[in-house]
């Protein structure tokens, strides 16, 4: 509870000024925070590993119709308390990767960050919903320092891969105009599409496997030519050894 007794405090500091426009600025900070973590850790990963695990990033704040939408759905009333109480994923973060084993090596470096700290997790990657609904989802607070506050503030992070997030954006987009109502048979088939989804997730991951060893077997063949380049020499010698090689 102490993050929501922090945002009622701030709230208080800011008296004079709107209590939506006070706890949409800390969503927005806590956003800003988070964003920057992720663009610095997909940074480093790429000056270590010559390799991006992120694809791309999306944010968003929740709108008040939603946010709306959602207390009434848990039996509670309209107000900034409750919706900072009660709403958890009022400020979104949404991370693209390329590879189901992305989505683990990233989760594990938000989970170390020191100053983040991981509220829940739920991995609907290994345990999908029954929509076929996949994707790996971090609640985190996240401290924002303020002039004579700190705020700790929740994000709810969702991490997929490019092909779950094309099922998930048009499962969202159906079941939107149907109002959560779809007939059987187009949930069944939203089902189907995510088998397929998931075993092209698979397929891809085995591929990139696949051509990392063969780059890992060419590298090492080369290091090897390099030795022998060093210790035997490249006079005549070595050249029959080469040709001797190629008759092989």
């Amino acid at each position: 509870m102490k993050g929501e007794q922090q945002v009622e405090t701030a709230l208080k500091s800011y008296e004079d000024v709107d209590s939506w426009k006070t706890v949409i600025f800390l969503y927005n900070a806590a956003l800003k925070e988070v964003g920057t973590k992720l663009e610095i850790l997909n940074e480093e990963f790429q000056h270590v590993h010559k390799y991006n695990p992120i694809e791309h990033i999306k944010t968003r704040i929740k709108t008040p119709e939603s946010i709306v939408k959602k207390l009434k759905r848990y039996g509670y009333e309209t107000s900034i308390e409750n919706m900072v109480r009660y709403v958890n994923d009022i400020a979104g973060v949404r991370v693209i990767c390329s590879f189901t084993s992305d989505i683990y090596r990233l989760a594990e470096m938000i989970g170390n960050q020191s100053d983040l700290k991981v509220l829940s997790i739920k991995d609907y990657i290994r345990n999908p919903k029954e929509s076929g609904y996949k994707s790996y989802h971090m609640l985190v607070s996240v401290p924002i320092f303020l002039s004579d506050s700190v705020v700790d503030t929740k994000v709810e992070i969702q991490i997929r891969t490019i092909a779950m997030d094309f099922w998930a954006s048009l499962e969202h987009k159906i079941y939107y105009k149907f109002e959560g109502n779809a007939p059987e048979y187009i949930s069944r088939d939203l089902r189907e599409c995510a088998k397929m989804v998931s075993e092209l997730d698979e397929k891809m991951l085995s591929l990139n496997e696949a051509i990392q060893e063969c780059i890992e077997h060419q590298a090492n063949r080369d290091n090897m030519n390099d030795v022998l380049n060093n210790v035997i020499g490249s006079g005549p010698e070595q050249k029959s050894l080469d040709y001797a090689g190629k008759e092989n």
